[in-house]
């Protein structure tokens, strides 16, 4: 009988990378069940994707009720108001005290894209100014903005062009946000005329990059050469958005407002949408049709991203986030004797992540940490590495996870890292 990792290989391009052999059956809250029975504990969220859990109860009710109704008209031909709805609920979750629109699209790469387009509309400028370590997405312009070679851009030919990449802040590495700024200031003034940059790119908190929390003030330094230039702010909030970092969007963190924010992940609770809001003179900029997509801010997707708007709101999920992420860093501190591979341990709210060495040098750890994950994979934990060296794991796991669970995966956790070191 050919197995479905051999049925996957025949009929999958290997391009489509896959952390686990898992083939999932079912899933519930924290855990998820594979074809063979075997539970797992959930500790990827589908990569920040499902922060209120798997399935959870109010999103499938949602999204069951929007199935009865209609699952499609496109809002650009027949519009509908729960479109209209959760438009004005992000223009008012949003920080920013100014008047501010917003579109829909279905992945996160989609939303960078037309935050672009919004802001080089807007300006009519084309210089985008974006951080090494950043991702974006897998687009072209996606991967042109992302400063992480290996996989996301090796071997795809040229990139977009007149896309600037400057150092992102990272003490434990080197780079003060003095420097980043000194970096920023030298490319204005050897490569690149601030009056042609329509935007510069950020996460707050570097996703794929390592997980690496922008430091403080380093937002509103940004805020001010953009605010000084004319140049507009994008903040790319698609893997730290909804509760994630303990607020719902980690730019609160800074007391600073992006003139752009691009949303997806935890959004849909697990259904495909993303959402770009931004200052509304800036978001009118395009003309009708400009922006768009024929499945942007699908039905059954919008009626899921107000029950996770719900359920943020009433499960107190950015508090408990907080919670959470002061428990599993407290453990891994409790480790670093046992594990001296530990070099870092950092991270706002429940967007973690622990970095190794090799014990006792500057030298990163990738093997060991490949090691980590596999060990913990085997006890039933699943877990994902991230940075630009491969020595970062980073913890996801929903933002609802049960305490119970939450207690067993944390022994798995220090089991894994134990047996790592042989």
């Amino acid at each position: 009988m050919t197995s479905l990792t051999d049925r996957k290989n025949a009929a999958i391009a290997k391009g489509v990378g896959m952390t686990t052999q898992i083939y999932a059956d079912r899933a519930e809250n924290a855990e998820i069940w594979d074809k063979e029975g075997n539970r797992y504990i959930d500790f990827a969220a589908g990569i920040a994707v499902v922060n209120t859990g798997h399935r959870h109860p109010r999103v499938i009710a949602a999204v069951k009720a929007q199935l009865d109704r209609f699952t499609h008209t496109c809002h650009q031909v027949v519009p509908y108001e729960n479109y209209v709805a959760l438009a004005e609920r992000l223009n008012g979750l949003l920080p920013g005290d100014f008047a501010k629109k917003t579109i829909f699209a279905t992945t996160g790469a989609e939303a960078v894209e037309n935050a672009v387009k919004i802001a080089r509309h807007y300006t009519g400028r084309s210089a985008i100014v974006a951080f090494a370590g950043g991702f974006h997405g897998r687009t072209f312009m996606g991967m042109a903005l992302t400063g992480k070679v290996q996989p996301y851009k090796a071997g795809f030919g040229p990139m977009m062009g007149d896309v600037w990449h400057l150092p992102f802040p990272i003490e434990l590495h080197g780079t003060s946000t003095a420097d980043a700024l000194a970096a920023l200031d030298r490319l204005f003034k050897a490569d690149l005329e601030p009056t042609r940059v329509a935007a510069i790119i950020v996460e707050p908190v570097q996703g794929e990059g390592g997980f690496y929390e922008a430091p403080a003030g380093f937002m509103a330094a940004l805020r001010k050469v953009c605010d000084a230039h004319g140049i507009v702010l994008i903040a790319d909030e698609v893997q730290t958005g909804f509760a994630r970092t303990g607020k719902m969007f980690a730019m609160e963190h800074h007391g600073v407002a992006a003139d752009i924010t691009c949303m997806a992940k935890g959004l849909g609770g697990g259904l495909p949408i993303s959402a770009v809001t931004g200052r509304a003179e800036i978001m009118d900029s395009p003309n009708p049709g400009g922006l768009g997509g024929t499945y942007a801010g699908n039905p059954l997707s919008v009626a899921a991203a107000h029950a996770v708007l719900d359920v943020i709101e009433d499960e107190q999920l950015c508090e408990r986030a907080t919670r959470m992420g002061q428990r599993l860093k407290q453990r891994l501190a409790g480790m670093r004797e046992m594990v001296p591979e530990i070099v870092d341990i950092r991270g706002p709210g429940f967007m973690n992540a622990v970095e190794f060495n090799l014990a006792g040098k500057a030298e990163s750890n990738p093997a060991f940490t490949n090691r980590v994950r596999e060990e913990a994979l085997k006890r039933g934990l699943i877990l994902l590495t991230c940075g630009v060296y491969g020595n970062v794991i980073r913890f996801l796991a929903p933002l609802t996870i049960p305490d119970a669970v939450f207690d067993e995966a944390l022994d798995i956790l220090e089991a894994s890292m134990l047996a790592a070191r042989g």
